[in-house]
């Protein structure tokens, strides 16, 4: 399937039959998931009948739709997006952000990472400041395109073209969950239009991969390997805390270890 053929339809009513076909149901499935009659969810598709926002939300749960293609299928109806409806309270947004920064501080004496869902720097802990400036990076705020383009932290990898594969796979995985996300489709492009990107993606896997992917970096001859473990913040409603990843980077050998512990001393 193309980056195309995921694009939902403009309107509610190709909004729905667009992820209707995604999740591969019938009108008669999704109408028995849903709890509603078979020639309801005909009359939404066809623009027939108007959704009631009930009627979205059965819609949503139905297909497990994320919070942001919730939002948007609510727009595309008319109606304003839940998230814009929710409030945080001050106590559960400095709650949010104190746990985020307890888990980045935590990570000591290893990197780690607040991004959100396009990977955009939002918030480091010390020893990723300390990597970084030790990388000689520019200062690009999405940490994609800091390792797909040609520069200073490219030239580290010694797995280039691997990392690069994995990671664009994962960001296609993520515009395929989200459809609407125009943010995510031009960053994919973008990406893939930088120099040699479009060779390694396509390049045949030669052997297979190994179970968890390591980033091997090599910094004034020092080999490092790293491999990462990606948090979320689980049982959420809300698009913009869908949005957070925490990335914690973890040594996959023991001279990685040492040399952090030496960075941070």
């Amino acid at each position: 399937m193309t980056l195309a053929e995921t694009q939902p339809q403009s309107g509610f009513s190709g909004f729905l039959k667009t992820w209707r076909k995604r999740r591969r149901l019938s009108q008669l499935e999704l109408s028995l998931e849903a709890g509603m009659s078979q020639r309801h969810i005909s009359f939404l598709e066809t623009g027939r009948s108007q959704p009631s926002r009930f009627a979205i939300a059965q819609l949503v749960d139905a297909l497990q739709m994320p919070p942001a293609e919730r939002d948007a299928m609510l727009q595309s109806a008319g109606f304003a997006a839940q998230t814009v409806d929710q409030r945080w309270s001050e106590d559960t947004r400095i709650a949010v952000d104190a746990s985020i920064a307890h888990i980045l501080q935590g990570h000591s004496p290893f990197p780690a990472v607040a991004i959100d869902r396009i990977w955009n720097l939002q918030k480091a802990n010390d020893p990723a400041l300390l990597f970084f400036s030790v990388l000689k990076g520019d200062p690009e705020p999405n940490m994609l395109k800091s390792m797909f383009k040609p520069g200073p932290v490219r030239a580290a990898i010694g797995n280039w073209q691997e990392v690069v594969k994995a990671l664009y796979r994962f960001l296609e995985l993520e515009v395929a969950r989200r459809p609407s996300d125009r943010d995510a489709e031009a960053l994919l492009k973008d990406l893939y239009a930088l120099p040699d990107v479009a060779e390694a993606v396509n390049q045949p896997a030669h052997e297979r991969p190994a179970p968890v992917m390591t980033i091997h970096f090599r910094i004034d001859g020092q080999d490092l390997r790293l491999f990462s473990l990606i948090a979320t913040v689980g049982m959420n409603t809300d698009a913009a805390l869908d949005d957070i990843r925490v990335e914690t980077l973890l040594p996959a050998d023991d001279e990685t270890r040492d040399w952090f512990l030496k960075l941070g001393s």
